[in-house]
């Protein structure tokens, strides 16, 4: 019962990062990624889709993207929705593709994106300490009603905590890299 416990926390917290690191990768660096556009959806004949599912990304240079609509009816959406996202991103639009040049970041906009996976990484880390709550209040409910004896339970609760550092600490070394990668010019 413990270790089911302890590997349903595991398995959350993974998911906890795996979350954190799709943030991060939404957070536009100096550098074109395709995962930039991830969470834009485009109004596609009156639904909202996600851009993701109406075109190809294309990476020829270090700050270019070029978007290929699978359905040409949809340039014209696409290219709205792309100018009015937050990217800062200027499309030109050519009857075929879609040609994206980001431009340099500024130190002031750096700044802001740092603080931004900051926050993403709290988040996360909240999660992580959440999880472990829950967790832990399970355990210590299967040694209050007798399901396990306390020292099963306190040794359960230790290894709890062993995971959780560990798991934070995963999250301070993705934020740290994200950081590094962010101000580097």
């Amino acid at each position: 019962m413990i270790q089911e416990t302890l590997t349903e926390a595991r398995q959350k917290m993974d998911k906890a990062i795996e979350v954190t690191q799709e943030q991060f990768g939404t957070v536009r660096t100096g550098r074109a990624n395709p995962a930039l556009f991830s969470n834009l959806t485009v109004d596609y004949y009156g639904a909202p889709t996600p851009l993701q599912q109406l075109a190809s990304f294309q990476v020829p240079e270090a700050r270019t993207i070029l978007i290929t609509p699978y359905d040409r009816g949809s340039l014209g959406d696409i290219e709205s929705a792309l100018r009015n996202s937050d990217l800062g991103a200027n499309p030109a639009n050519d009857g075929n593709i879609i040609r994206i040049v980001l431009p340099q970041l500024t130190e002031e906009r750096r700044k802001e994106y740092v603080k931004l996976v900051k926050t993403n990484a709290e988040d996360g880390k909240v999660s992580i300490r959440n999880i472990r709550r829950k967790a832990k209040d399970s355990l210590e409910r299967m040694s209050k009603d007798g399901e396990v004896g306390e020292d099963e339970a306190d040794r359960g609760i230790k290894e709890l905590d062993d995971v959780t550092k560990a798991k934070t600490d995963e999250i301070d070394r993705l934020l740290a890299a994200k950081e590094a990668e962010l101000l580097e010019v």
